[in-house]
């Protein structure tokens, strides 16, 4: 099937439209007694169906395709095709690491884990290793739709998508304090239709101060301050266009959710379902709405909140007990994701190895899976990113 004339050998730097793909036509034959014998044109696909062939396609191809012509390069560079790429590609889930003994160092591996026991972890070669660029160590690591966002010890930020291998150097958060980046989180704003870094500093005198960069511009902007008196480390949860992190309310005495409406830069904060003191719970999303992943001696629940924002809304969507006391486990309940055929992948370190390692629990039948990672000992939490064709240049 034809899909245009540079398919046929020939170079056609016209642009991809309905018009020029239904205009091709294969060229008539010369007979041996010098007559012409027409040969009807070969069917064509209309090119609505050709942009939803090729945003099913994985990056990689994409990247390989747009060096086929003109017409292929301005299609697939084109931020709305990148965009209703990114809603077909949430499936491809890739999960980075980074080492504790080499803060430099990334790894990766793709969804589904494999089969084995054990596997070995890919490293991700990037653009900012300390050795040849002179960049300090990054601190903290978040990601929205592919684009992986690192804020380092000096207050630098990059933006970085390594499926296509685009990075983008933010100005430095100028900070009079000298306070150091301690939480940075990044998200997408779409109501404005832009990407938003969302740094917190902490400092005793002014509390946590937070500052926006949106991607396009050329500085950072001071918000209101943090709700919250104490230290903000981890980055937040994005769902429905609000960051969210679970802290300590003092006036209650208990912990609550705070949430960051990218939009309007305004907080809120709202109530999660009641769990025991000595809980230990995170953040997360299954599905696209909030949950939450909390842990209490061997038991492991996870609640979702169907309603963003509503209280009433919340479900314990599992109950489980995975683990005995005797294998000397010490699960950290910072699940990954939940799978539709409910695989819970989750990571815990291991006391009587000392190694990290990850865990696959059917919560259907209960069964348990441990995976072990061969070239990597400790890791920092894992970070879930899916490919995408966005460019944290635009």
């Amino acid at each position: 099937m034809a899909l245009g004339s540079n398919f046929y050998g020939a170079v056609s730097f016209r642009p991809l439209t309905e018009e020029t793909i239904a205009t091709v036509k294969r060229p008539q034959l010369t007979t041996s007694n010098g007559t012409l014998t027409y040969v009807p044109p070969l069917p064509t696909l209309p090119f609505d169906l050709i942009v939803e062939i090729l945003c099913r396609l994985p990056v990689k191809l994409l990247v390989q395709l747009r060096c086929l012509c003109k017409s292929f390069y301005s299609l697939i560079s084109d931020p709305k095709f990148a965009r209703k790429h990114l809603c077909l590609s949430i499936k491809r889930r890739r999960y980075i690491l980074s080492s504790i003994n080499d803060s430099n160092k990334l790894l990766f591996f793709d969804s589904p884990i494999p089969s084995t026991s054990s596997f070995t972890l890919t490293q991700l070669n990037h653009p900012f290793t300390s050795e040849n660029n002179g960049y300090p160590k990054p601190l903290s690591l978040s990601s929205c739709d592919g684009i992986l966002c690192f804020v380092f010890d000096d207050n630098s930020t990059i933006l970085w998508n390594p499926s296509i291998r685009k990075f983008k150097l933010l100005s430095p958060l100028k900070n009079p304090m000298k306070s150091v980046i301690c939480s940075s989180s990044f998200g997408y704003d779409h109501f404005n239709e832009n990407y938003k870094v969302i740094a917190i500093t902490f400092s005793k005198d002014k509390g946590n101060e937070v500052n926006v960069h949106a991607l396009g511009t050329d500085s950072w902007r001071t918000i209101e301050d943090y709700p919250c008196p104490h230290p903000i480390y981890r980055p937040g949860v994005l769902v429905s266009g609000a960051v969210n992190w679970m802290v300590y309310d003092a006036s209650s005495n208990s912990s609550v959710i705070v949430s960051l409406d990218l939009e309007k830069e305004s907080y809120q904060k709202f109530s999660h379902p009641y769990l025991e003191n000595d809980y230990y719970s995170n953040l997360g999303v299954v599905e696209g709405c909030l949950c939450i992943f909390a842990h209490w001696k061997m038991l492991f629940d996870v609640w979702i909140m169907n309603e963003y924002g509503n209280k009433e809304s919340w479900t314990r969507l599992y109950s489980c007990v995975p683990f005995t006391v005797d294998r000397g486990l010490h699960l950290r309940p910072n699940a990954l994701y939940i799978s539709k055929d409910n695989q819970l992948l989750m990571d815990f370190y291991e006391f009587n190895s000392n190694k990290s390692m990850f865990v696959d629990y059917d919560l259907k039948n209960g069964t348990l899976k441990s995976f072990e990672i061969q070239n990597i000992d400790r890791w920092v939490d894992p970070e879930v990113y899916i490919e995408s064709l966005i460019s944290p240049c635009n």
